[in-house]
């Protein structure tokens, strides 16, 4: 008999699917991408230049790194997005360096 290949499982949602704290600014952030994910972003077409979308990327900035510092690193994404912008592969970092780091400590307090 000829043996099947393994194939592979298409990830269940679109978003981030790694551990983040399920905290209120978090889950209100996160849901209102995913709002926007399912109603607009519909009519605005697949324009994005970047991978992962910008509401993908806010999705991940926000479950990663808080309500504040992932809503300001999406607002820096999207202004990247521009007509004159950069286009590519641009992943969430993975910790926050600098004013942000400042920002967010302080938002943890």
């Amino acid at each position: 008999m000829c043996a099947h290949p393994t194939e592979a499982k298409a990830p269940a949602s679109r978003n981030w699917q790694g551990p983040w704290p399920k905290t209120p600014g978090r889950l209100a952030g996160t849901g209102l991408i995913r709002l926007y994910q399912l109603t607009l972003s519909g009519f605005i077409g697949n324009t994005c230049r970047h991978l992962p979308t910008c509401s993908e990327y806010g999705y991940e900035a926000i479950a990663r790194h808080g309500l504040v510092t992932g809503t300001i690193l999406t607002a820096k994404r999207v202004g990247r997005c521009g007509p004159f912008g950069t286009s590519g592969i641009d992943n969430v970092p993975e910790t926050i360096a600098g004013p942000l780091a400042a920002l967010r400590h302080r938002a943890h307090r």
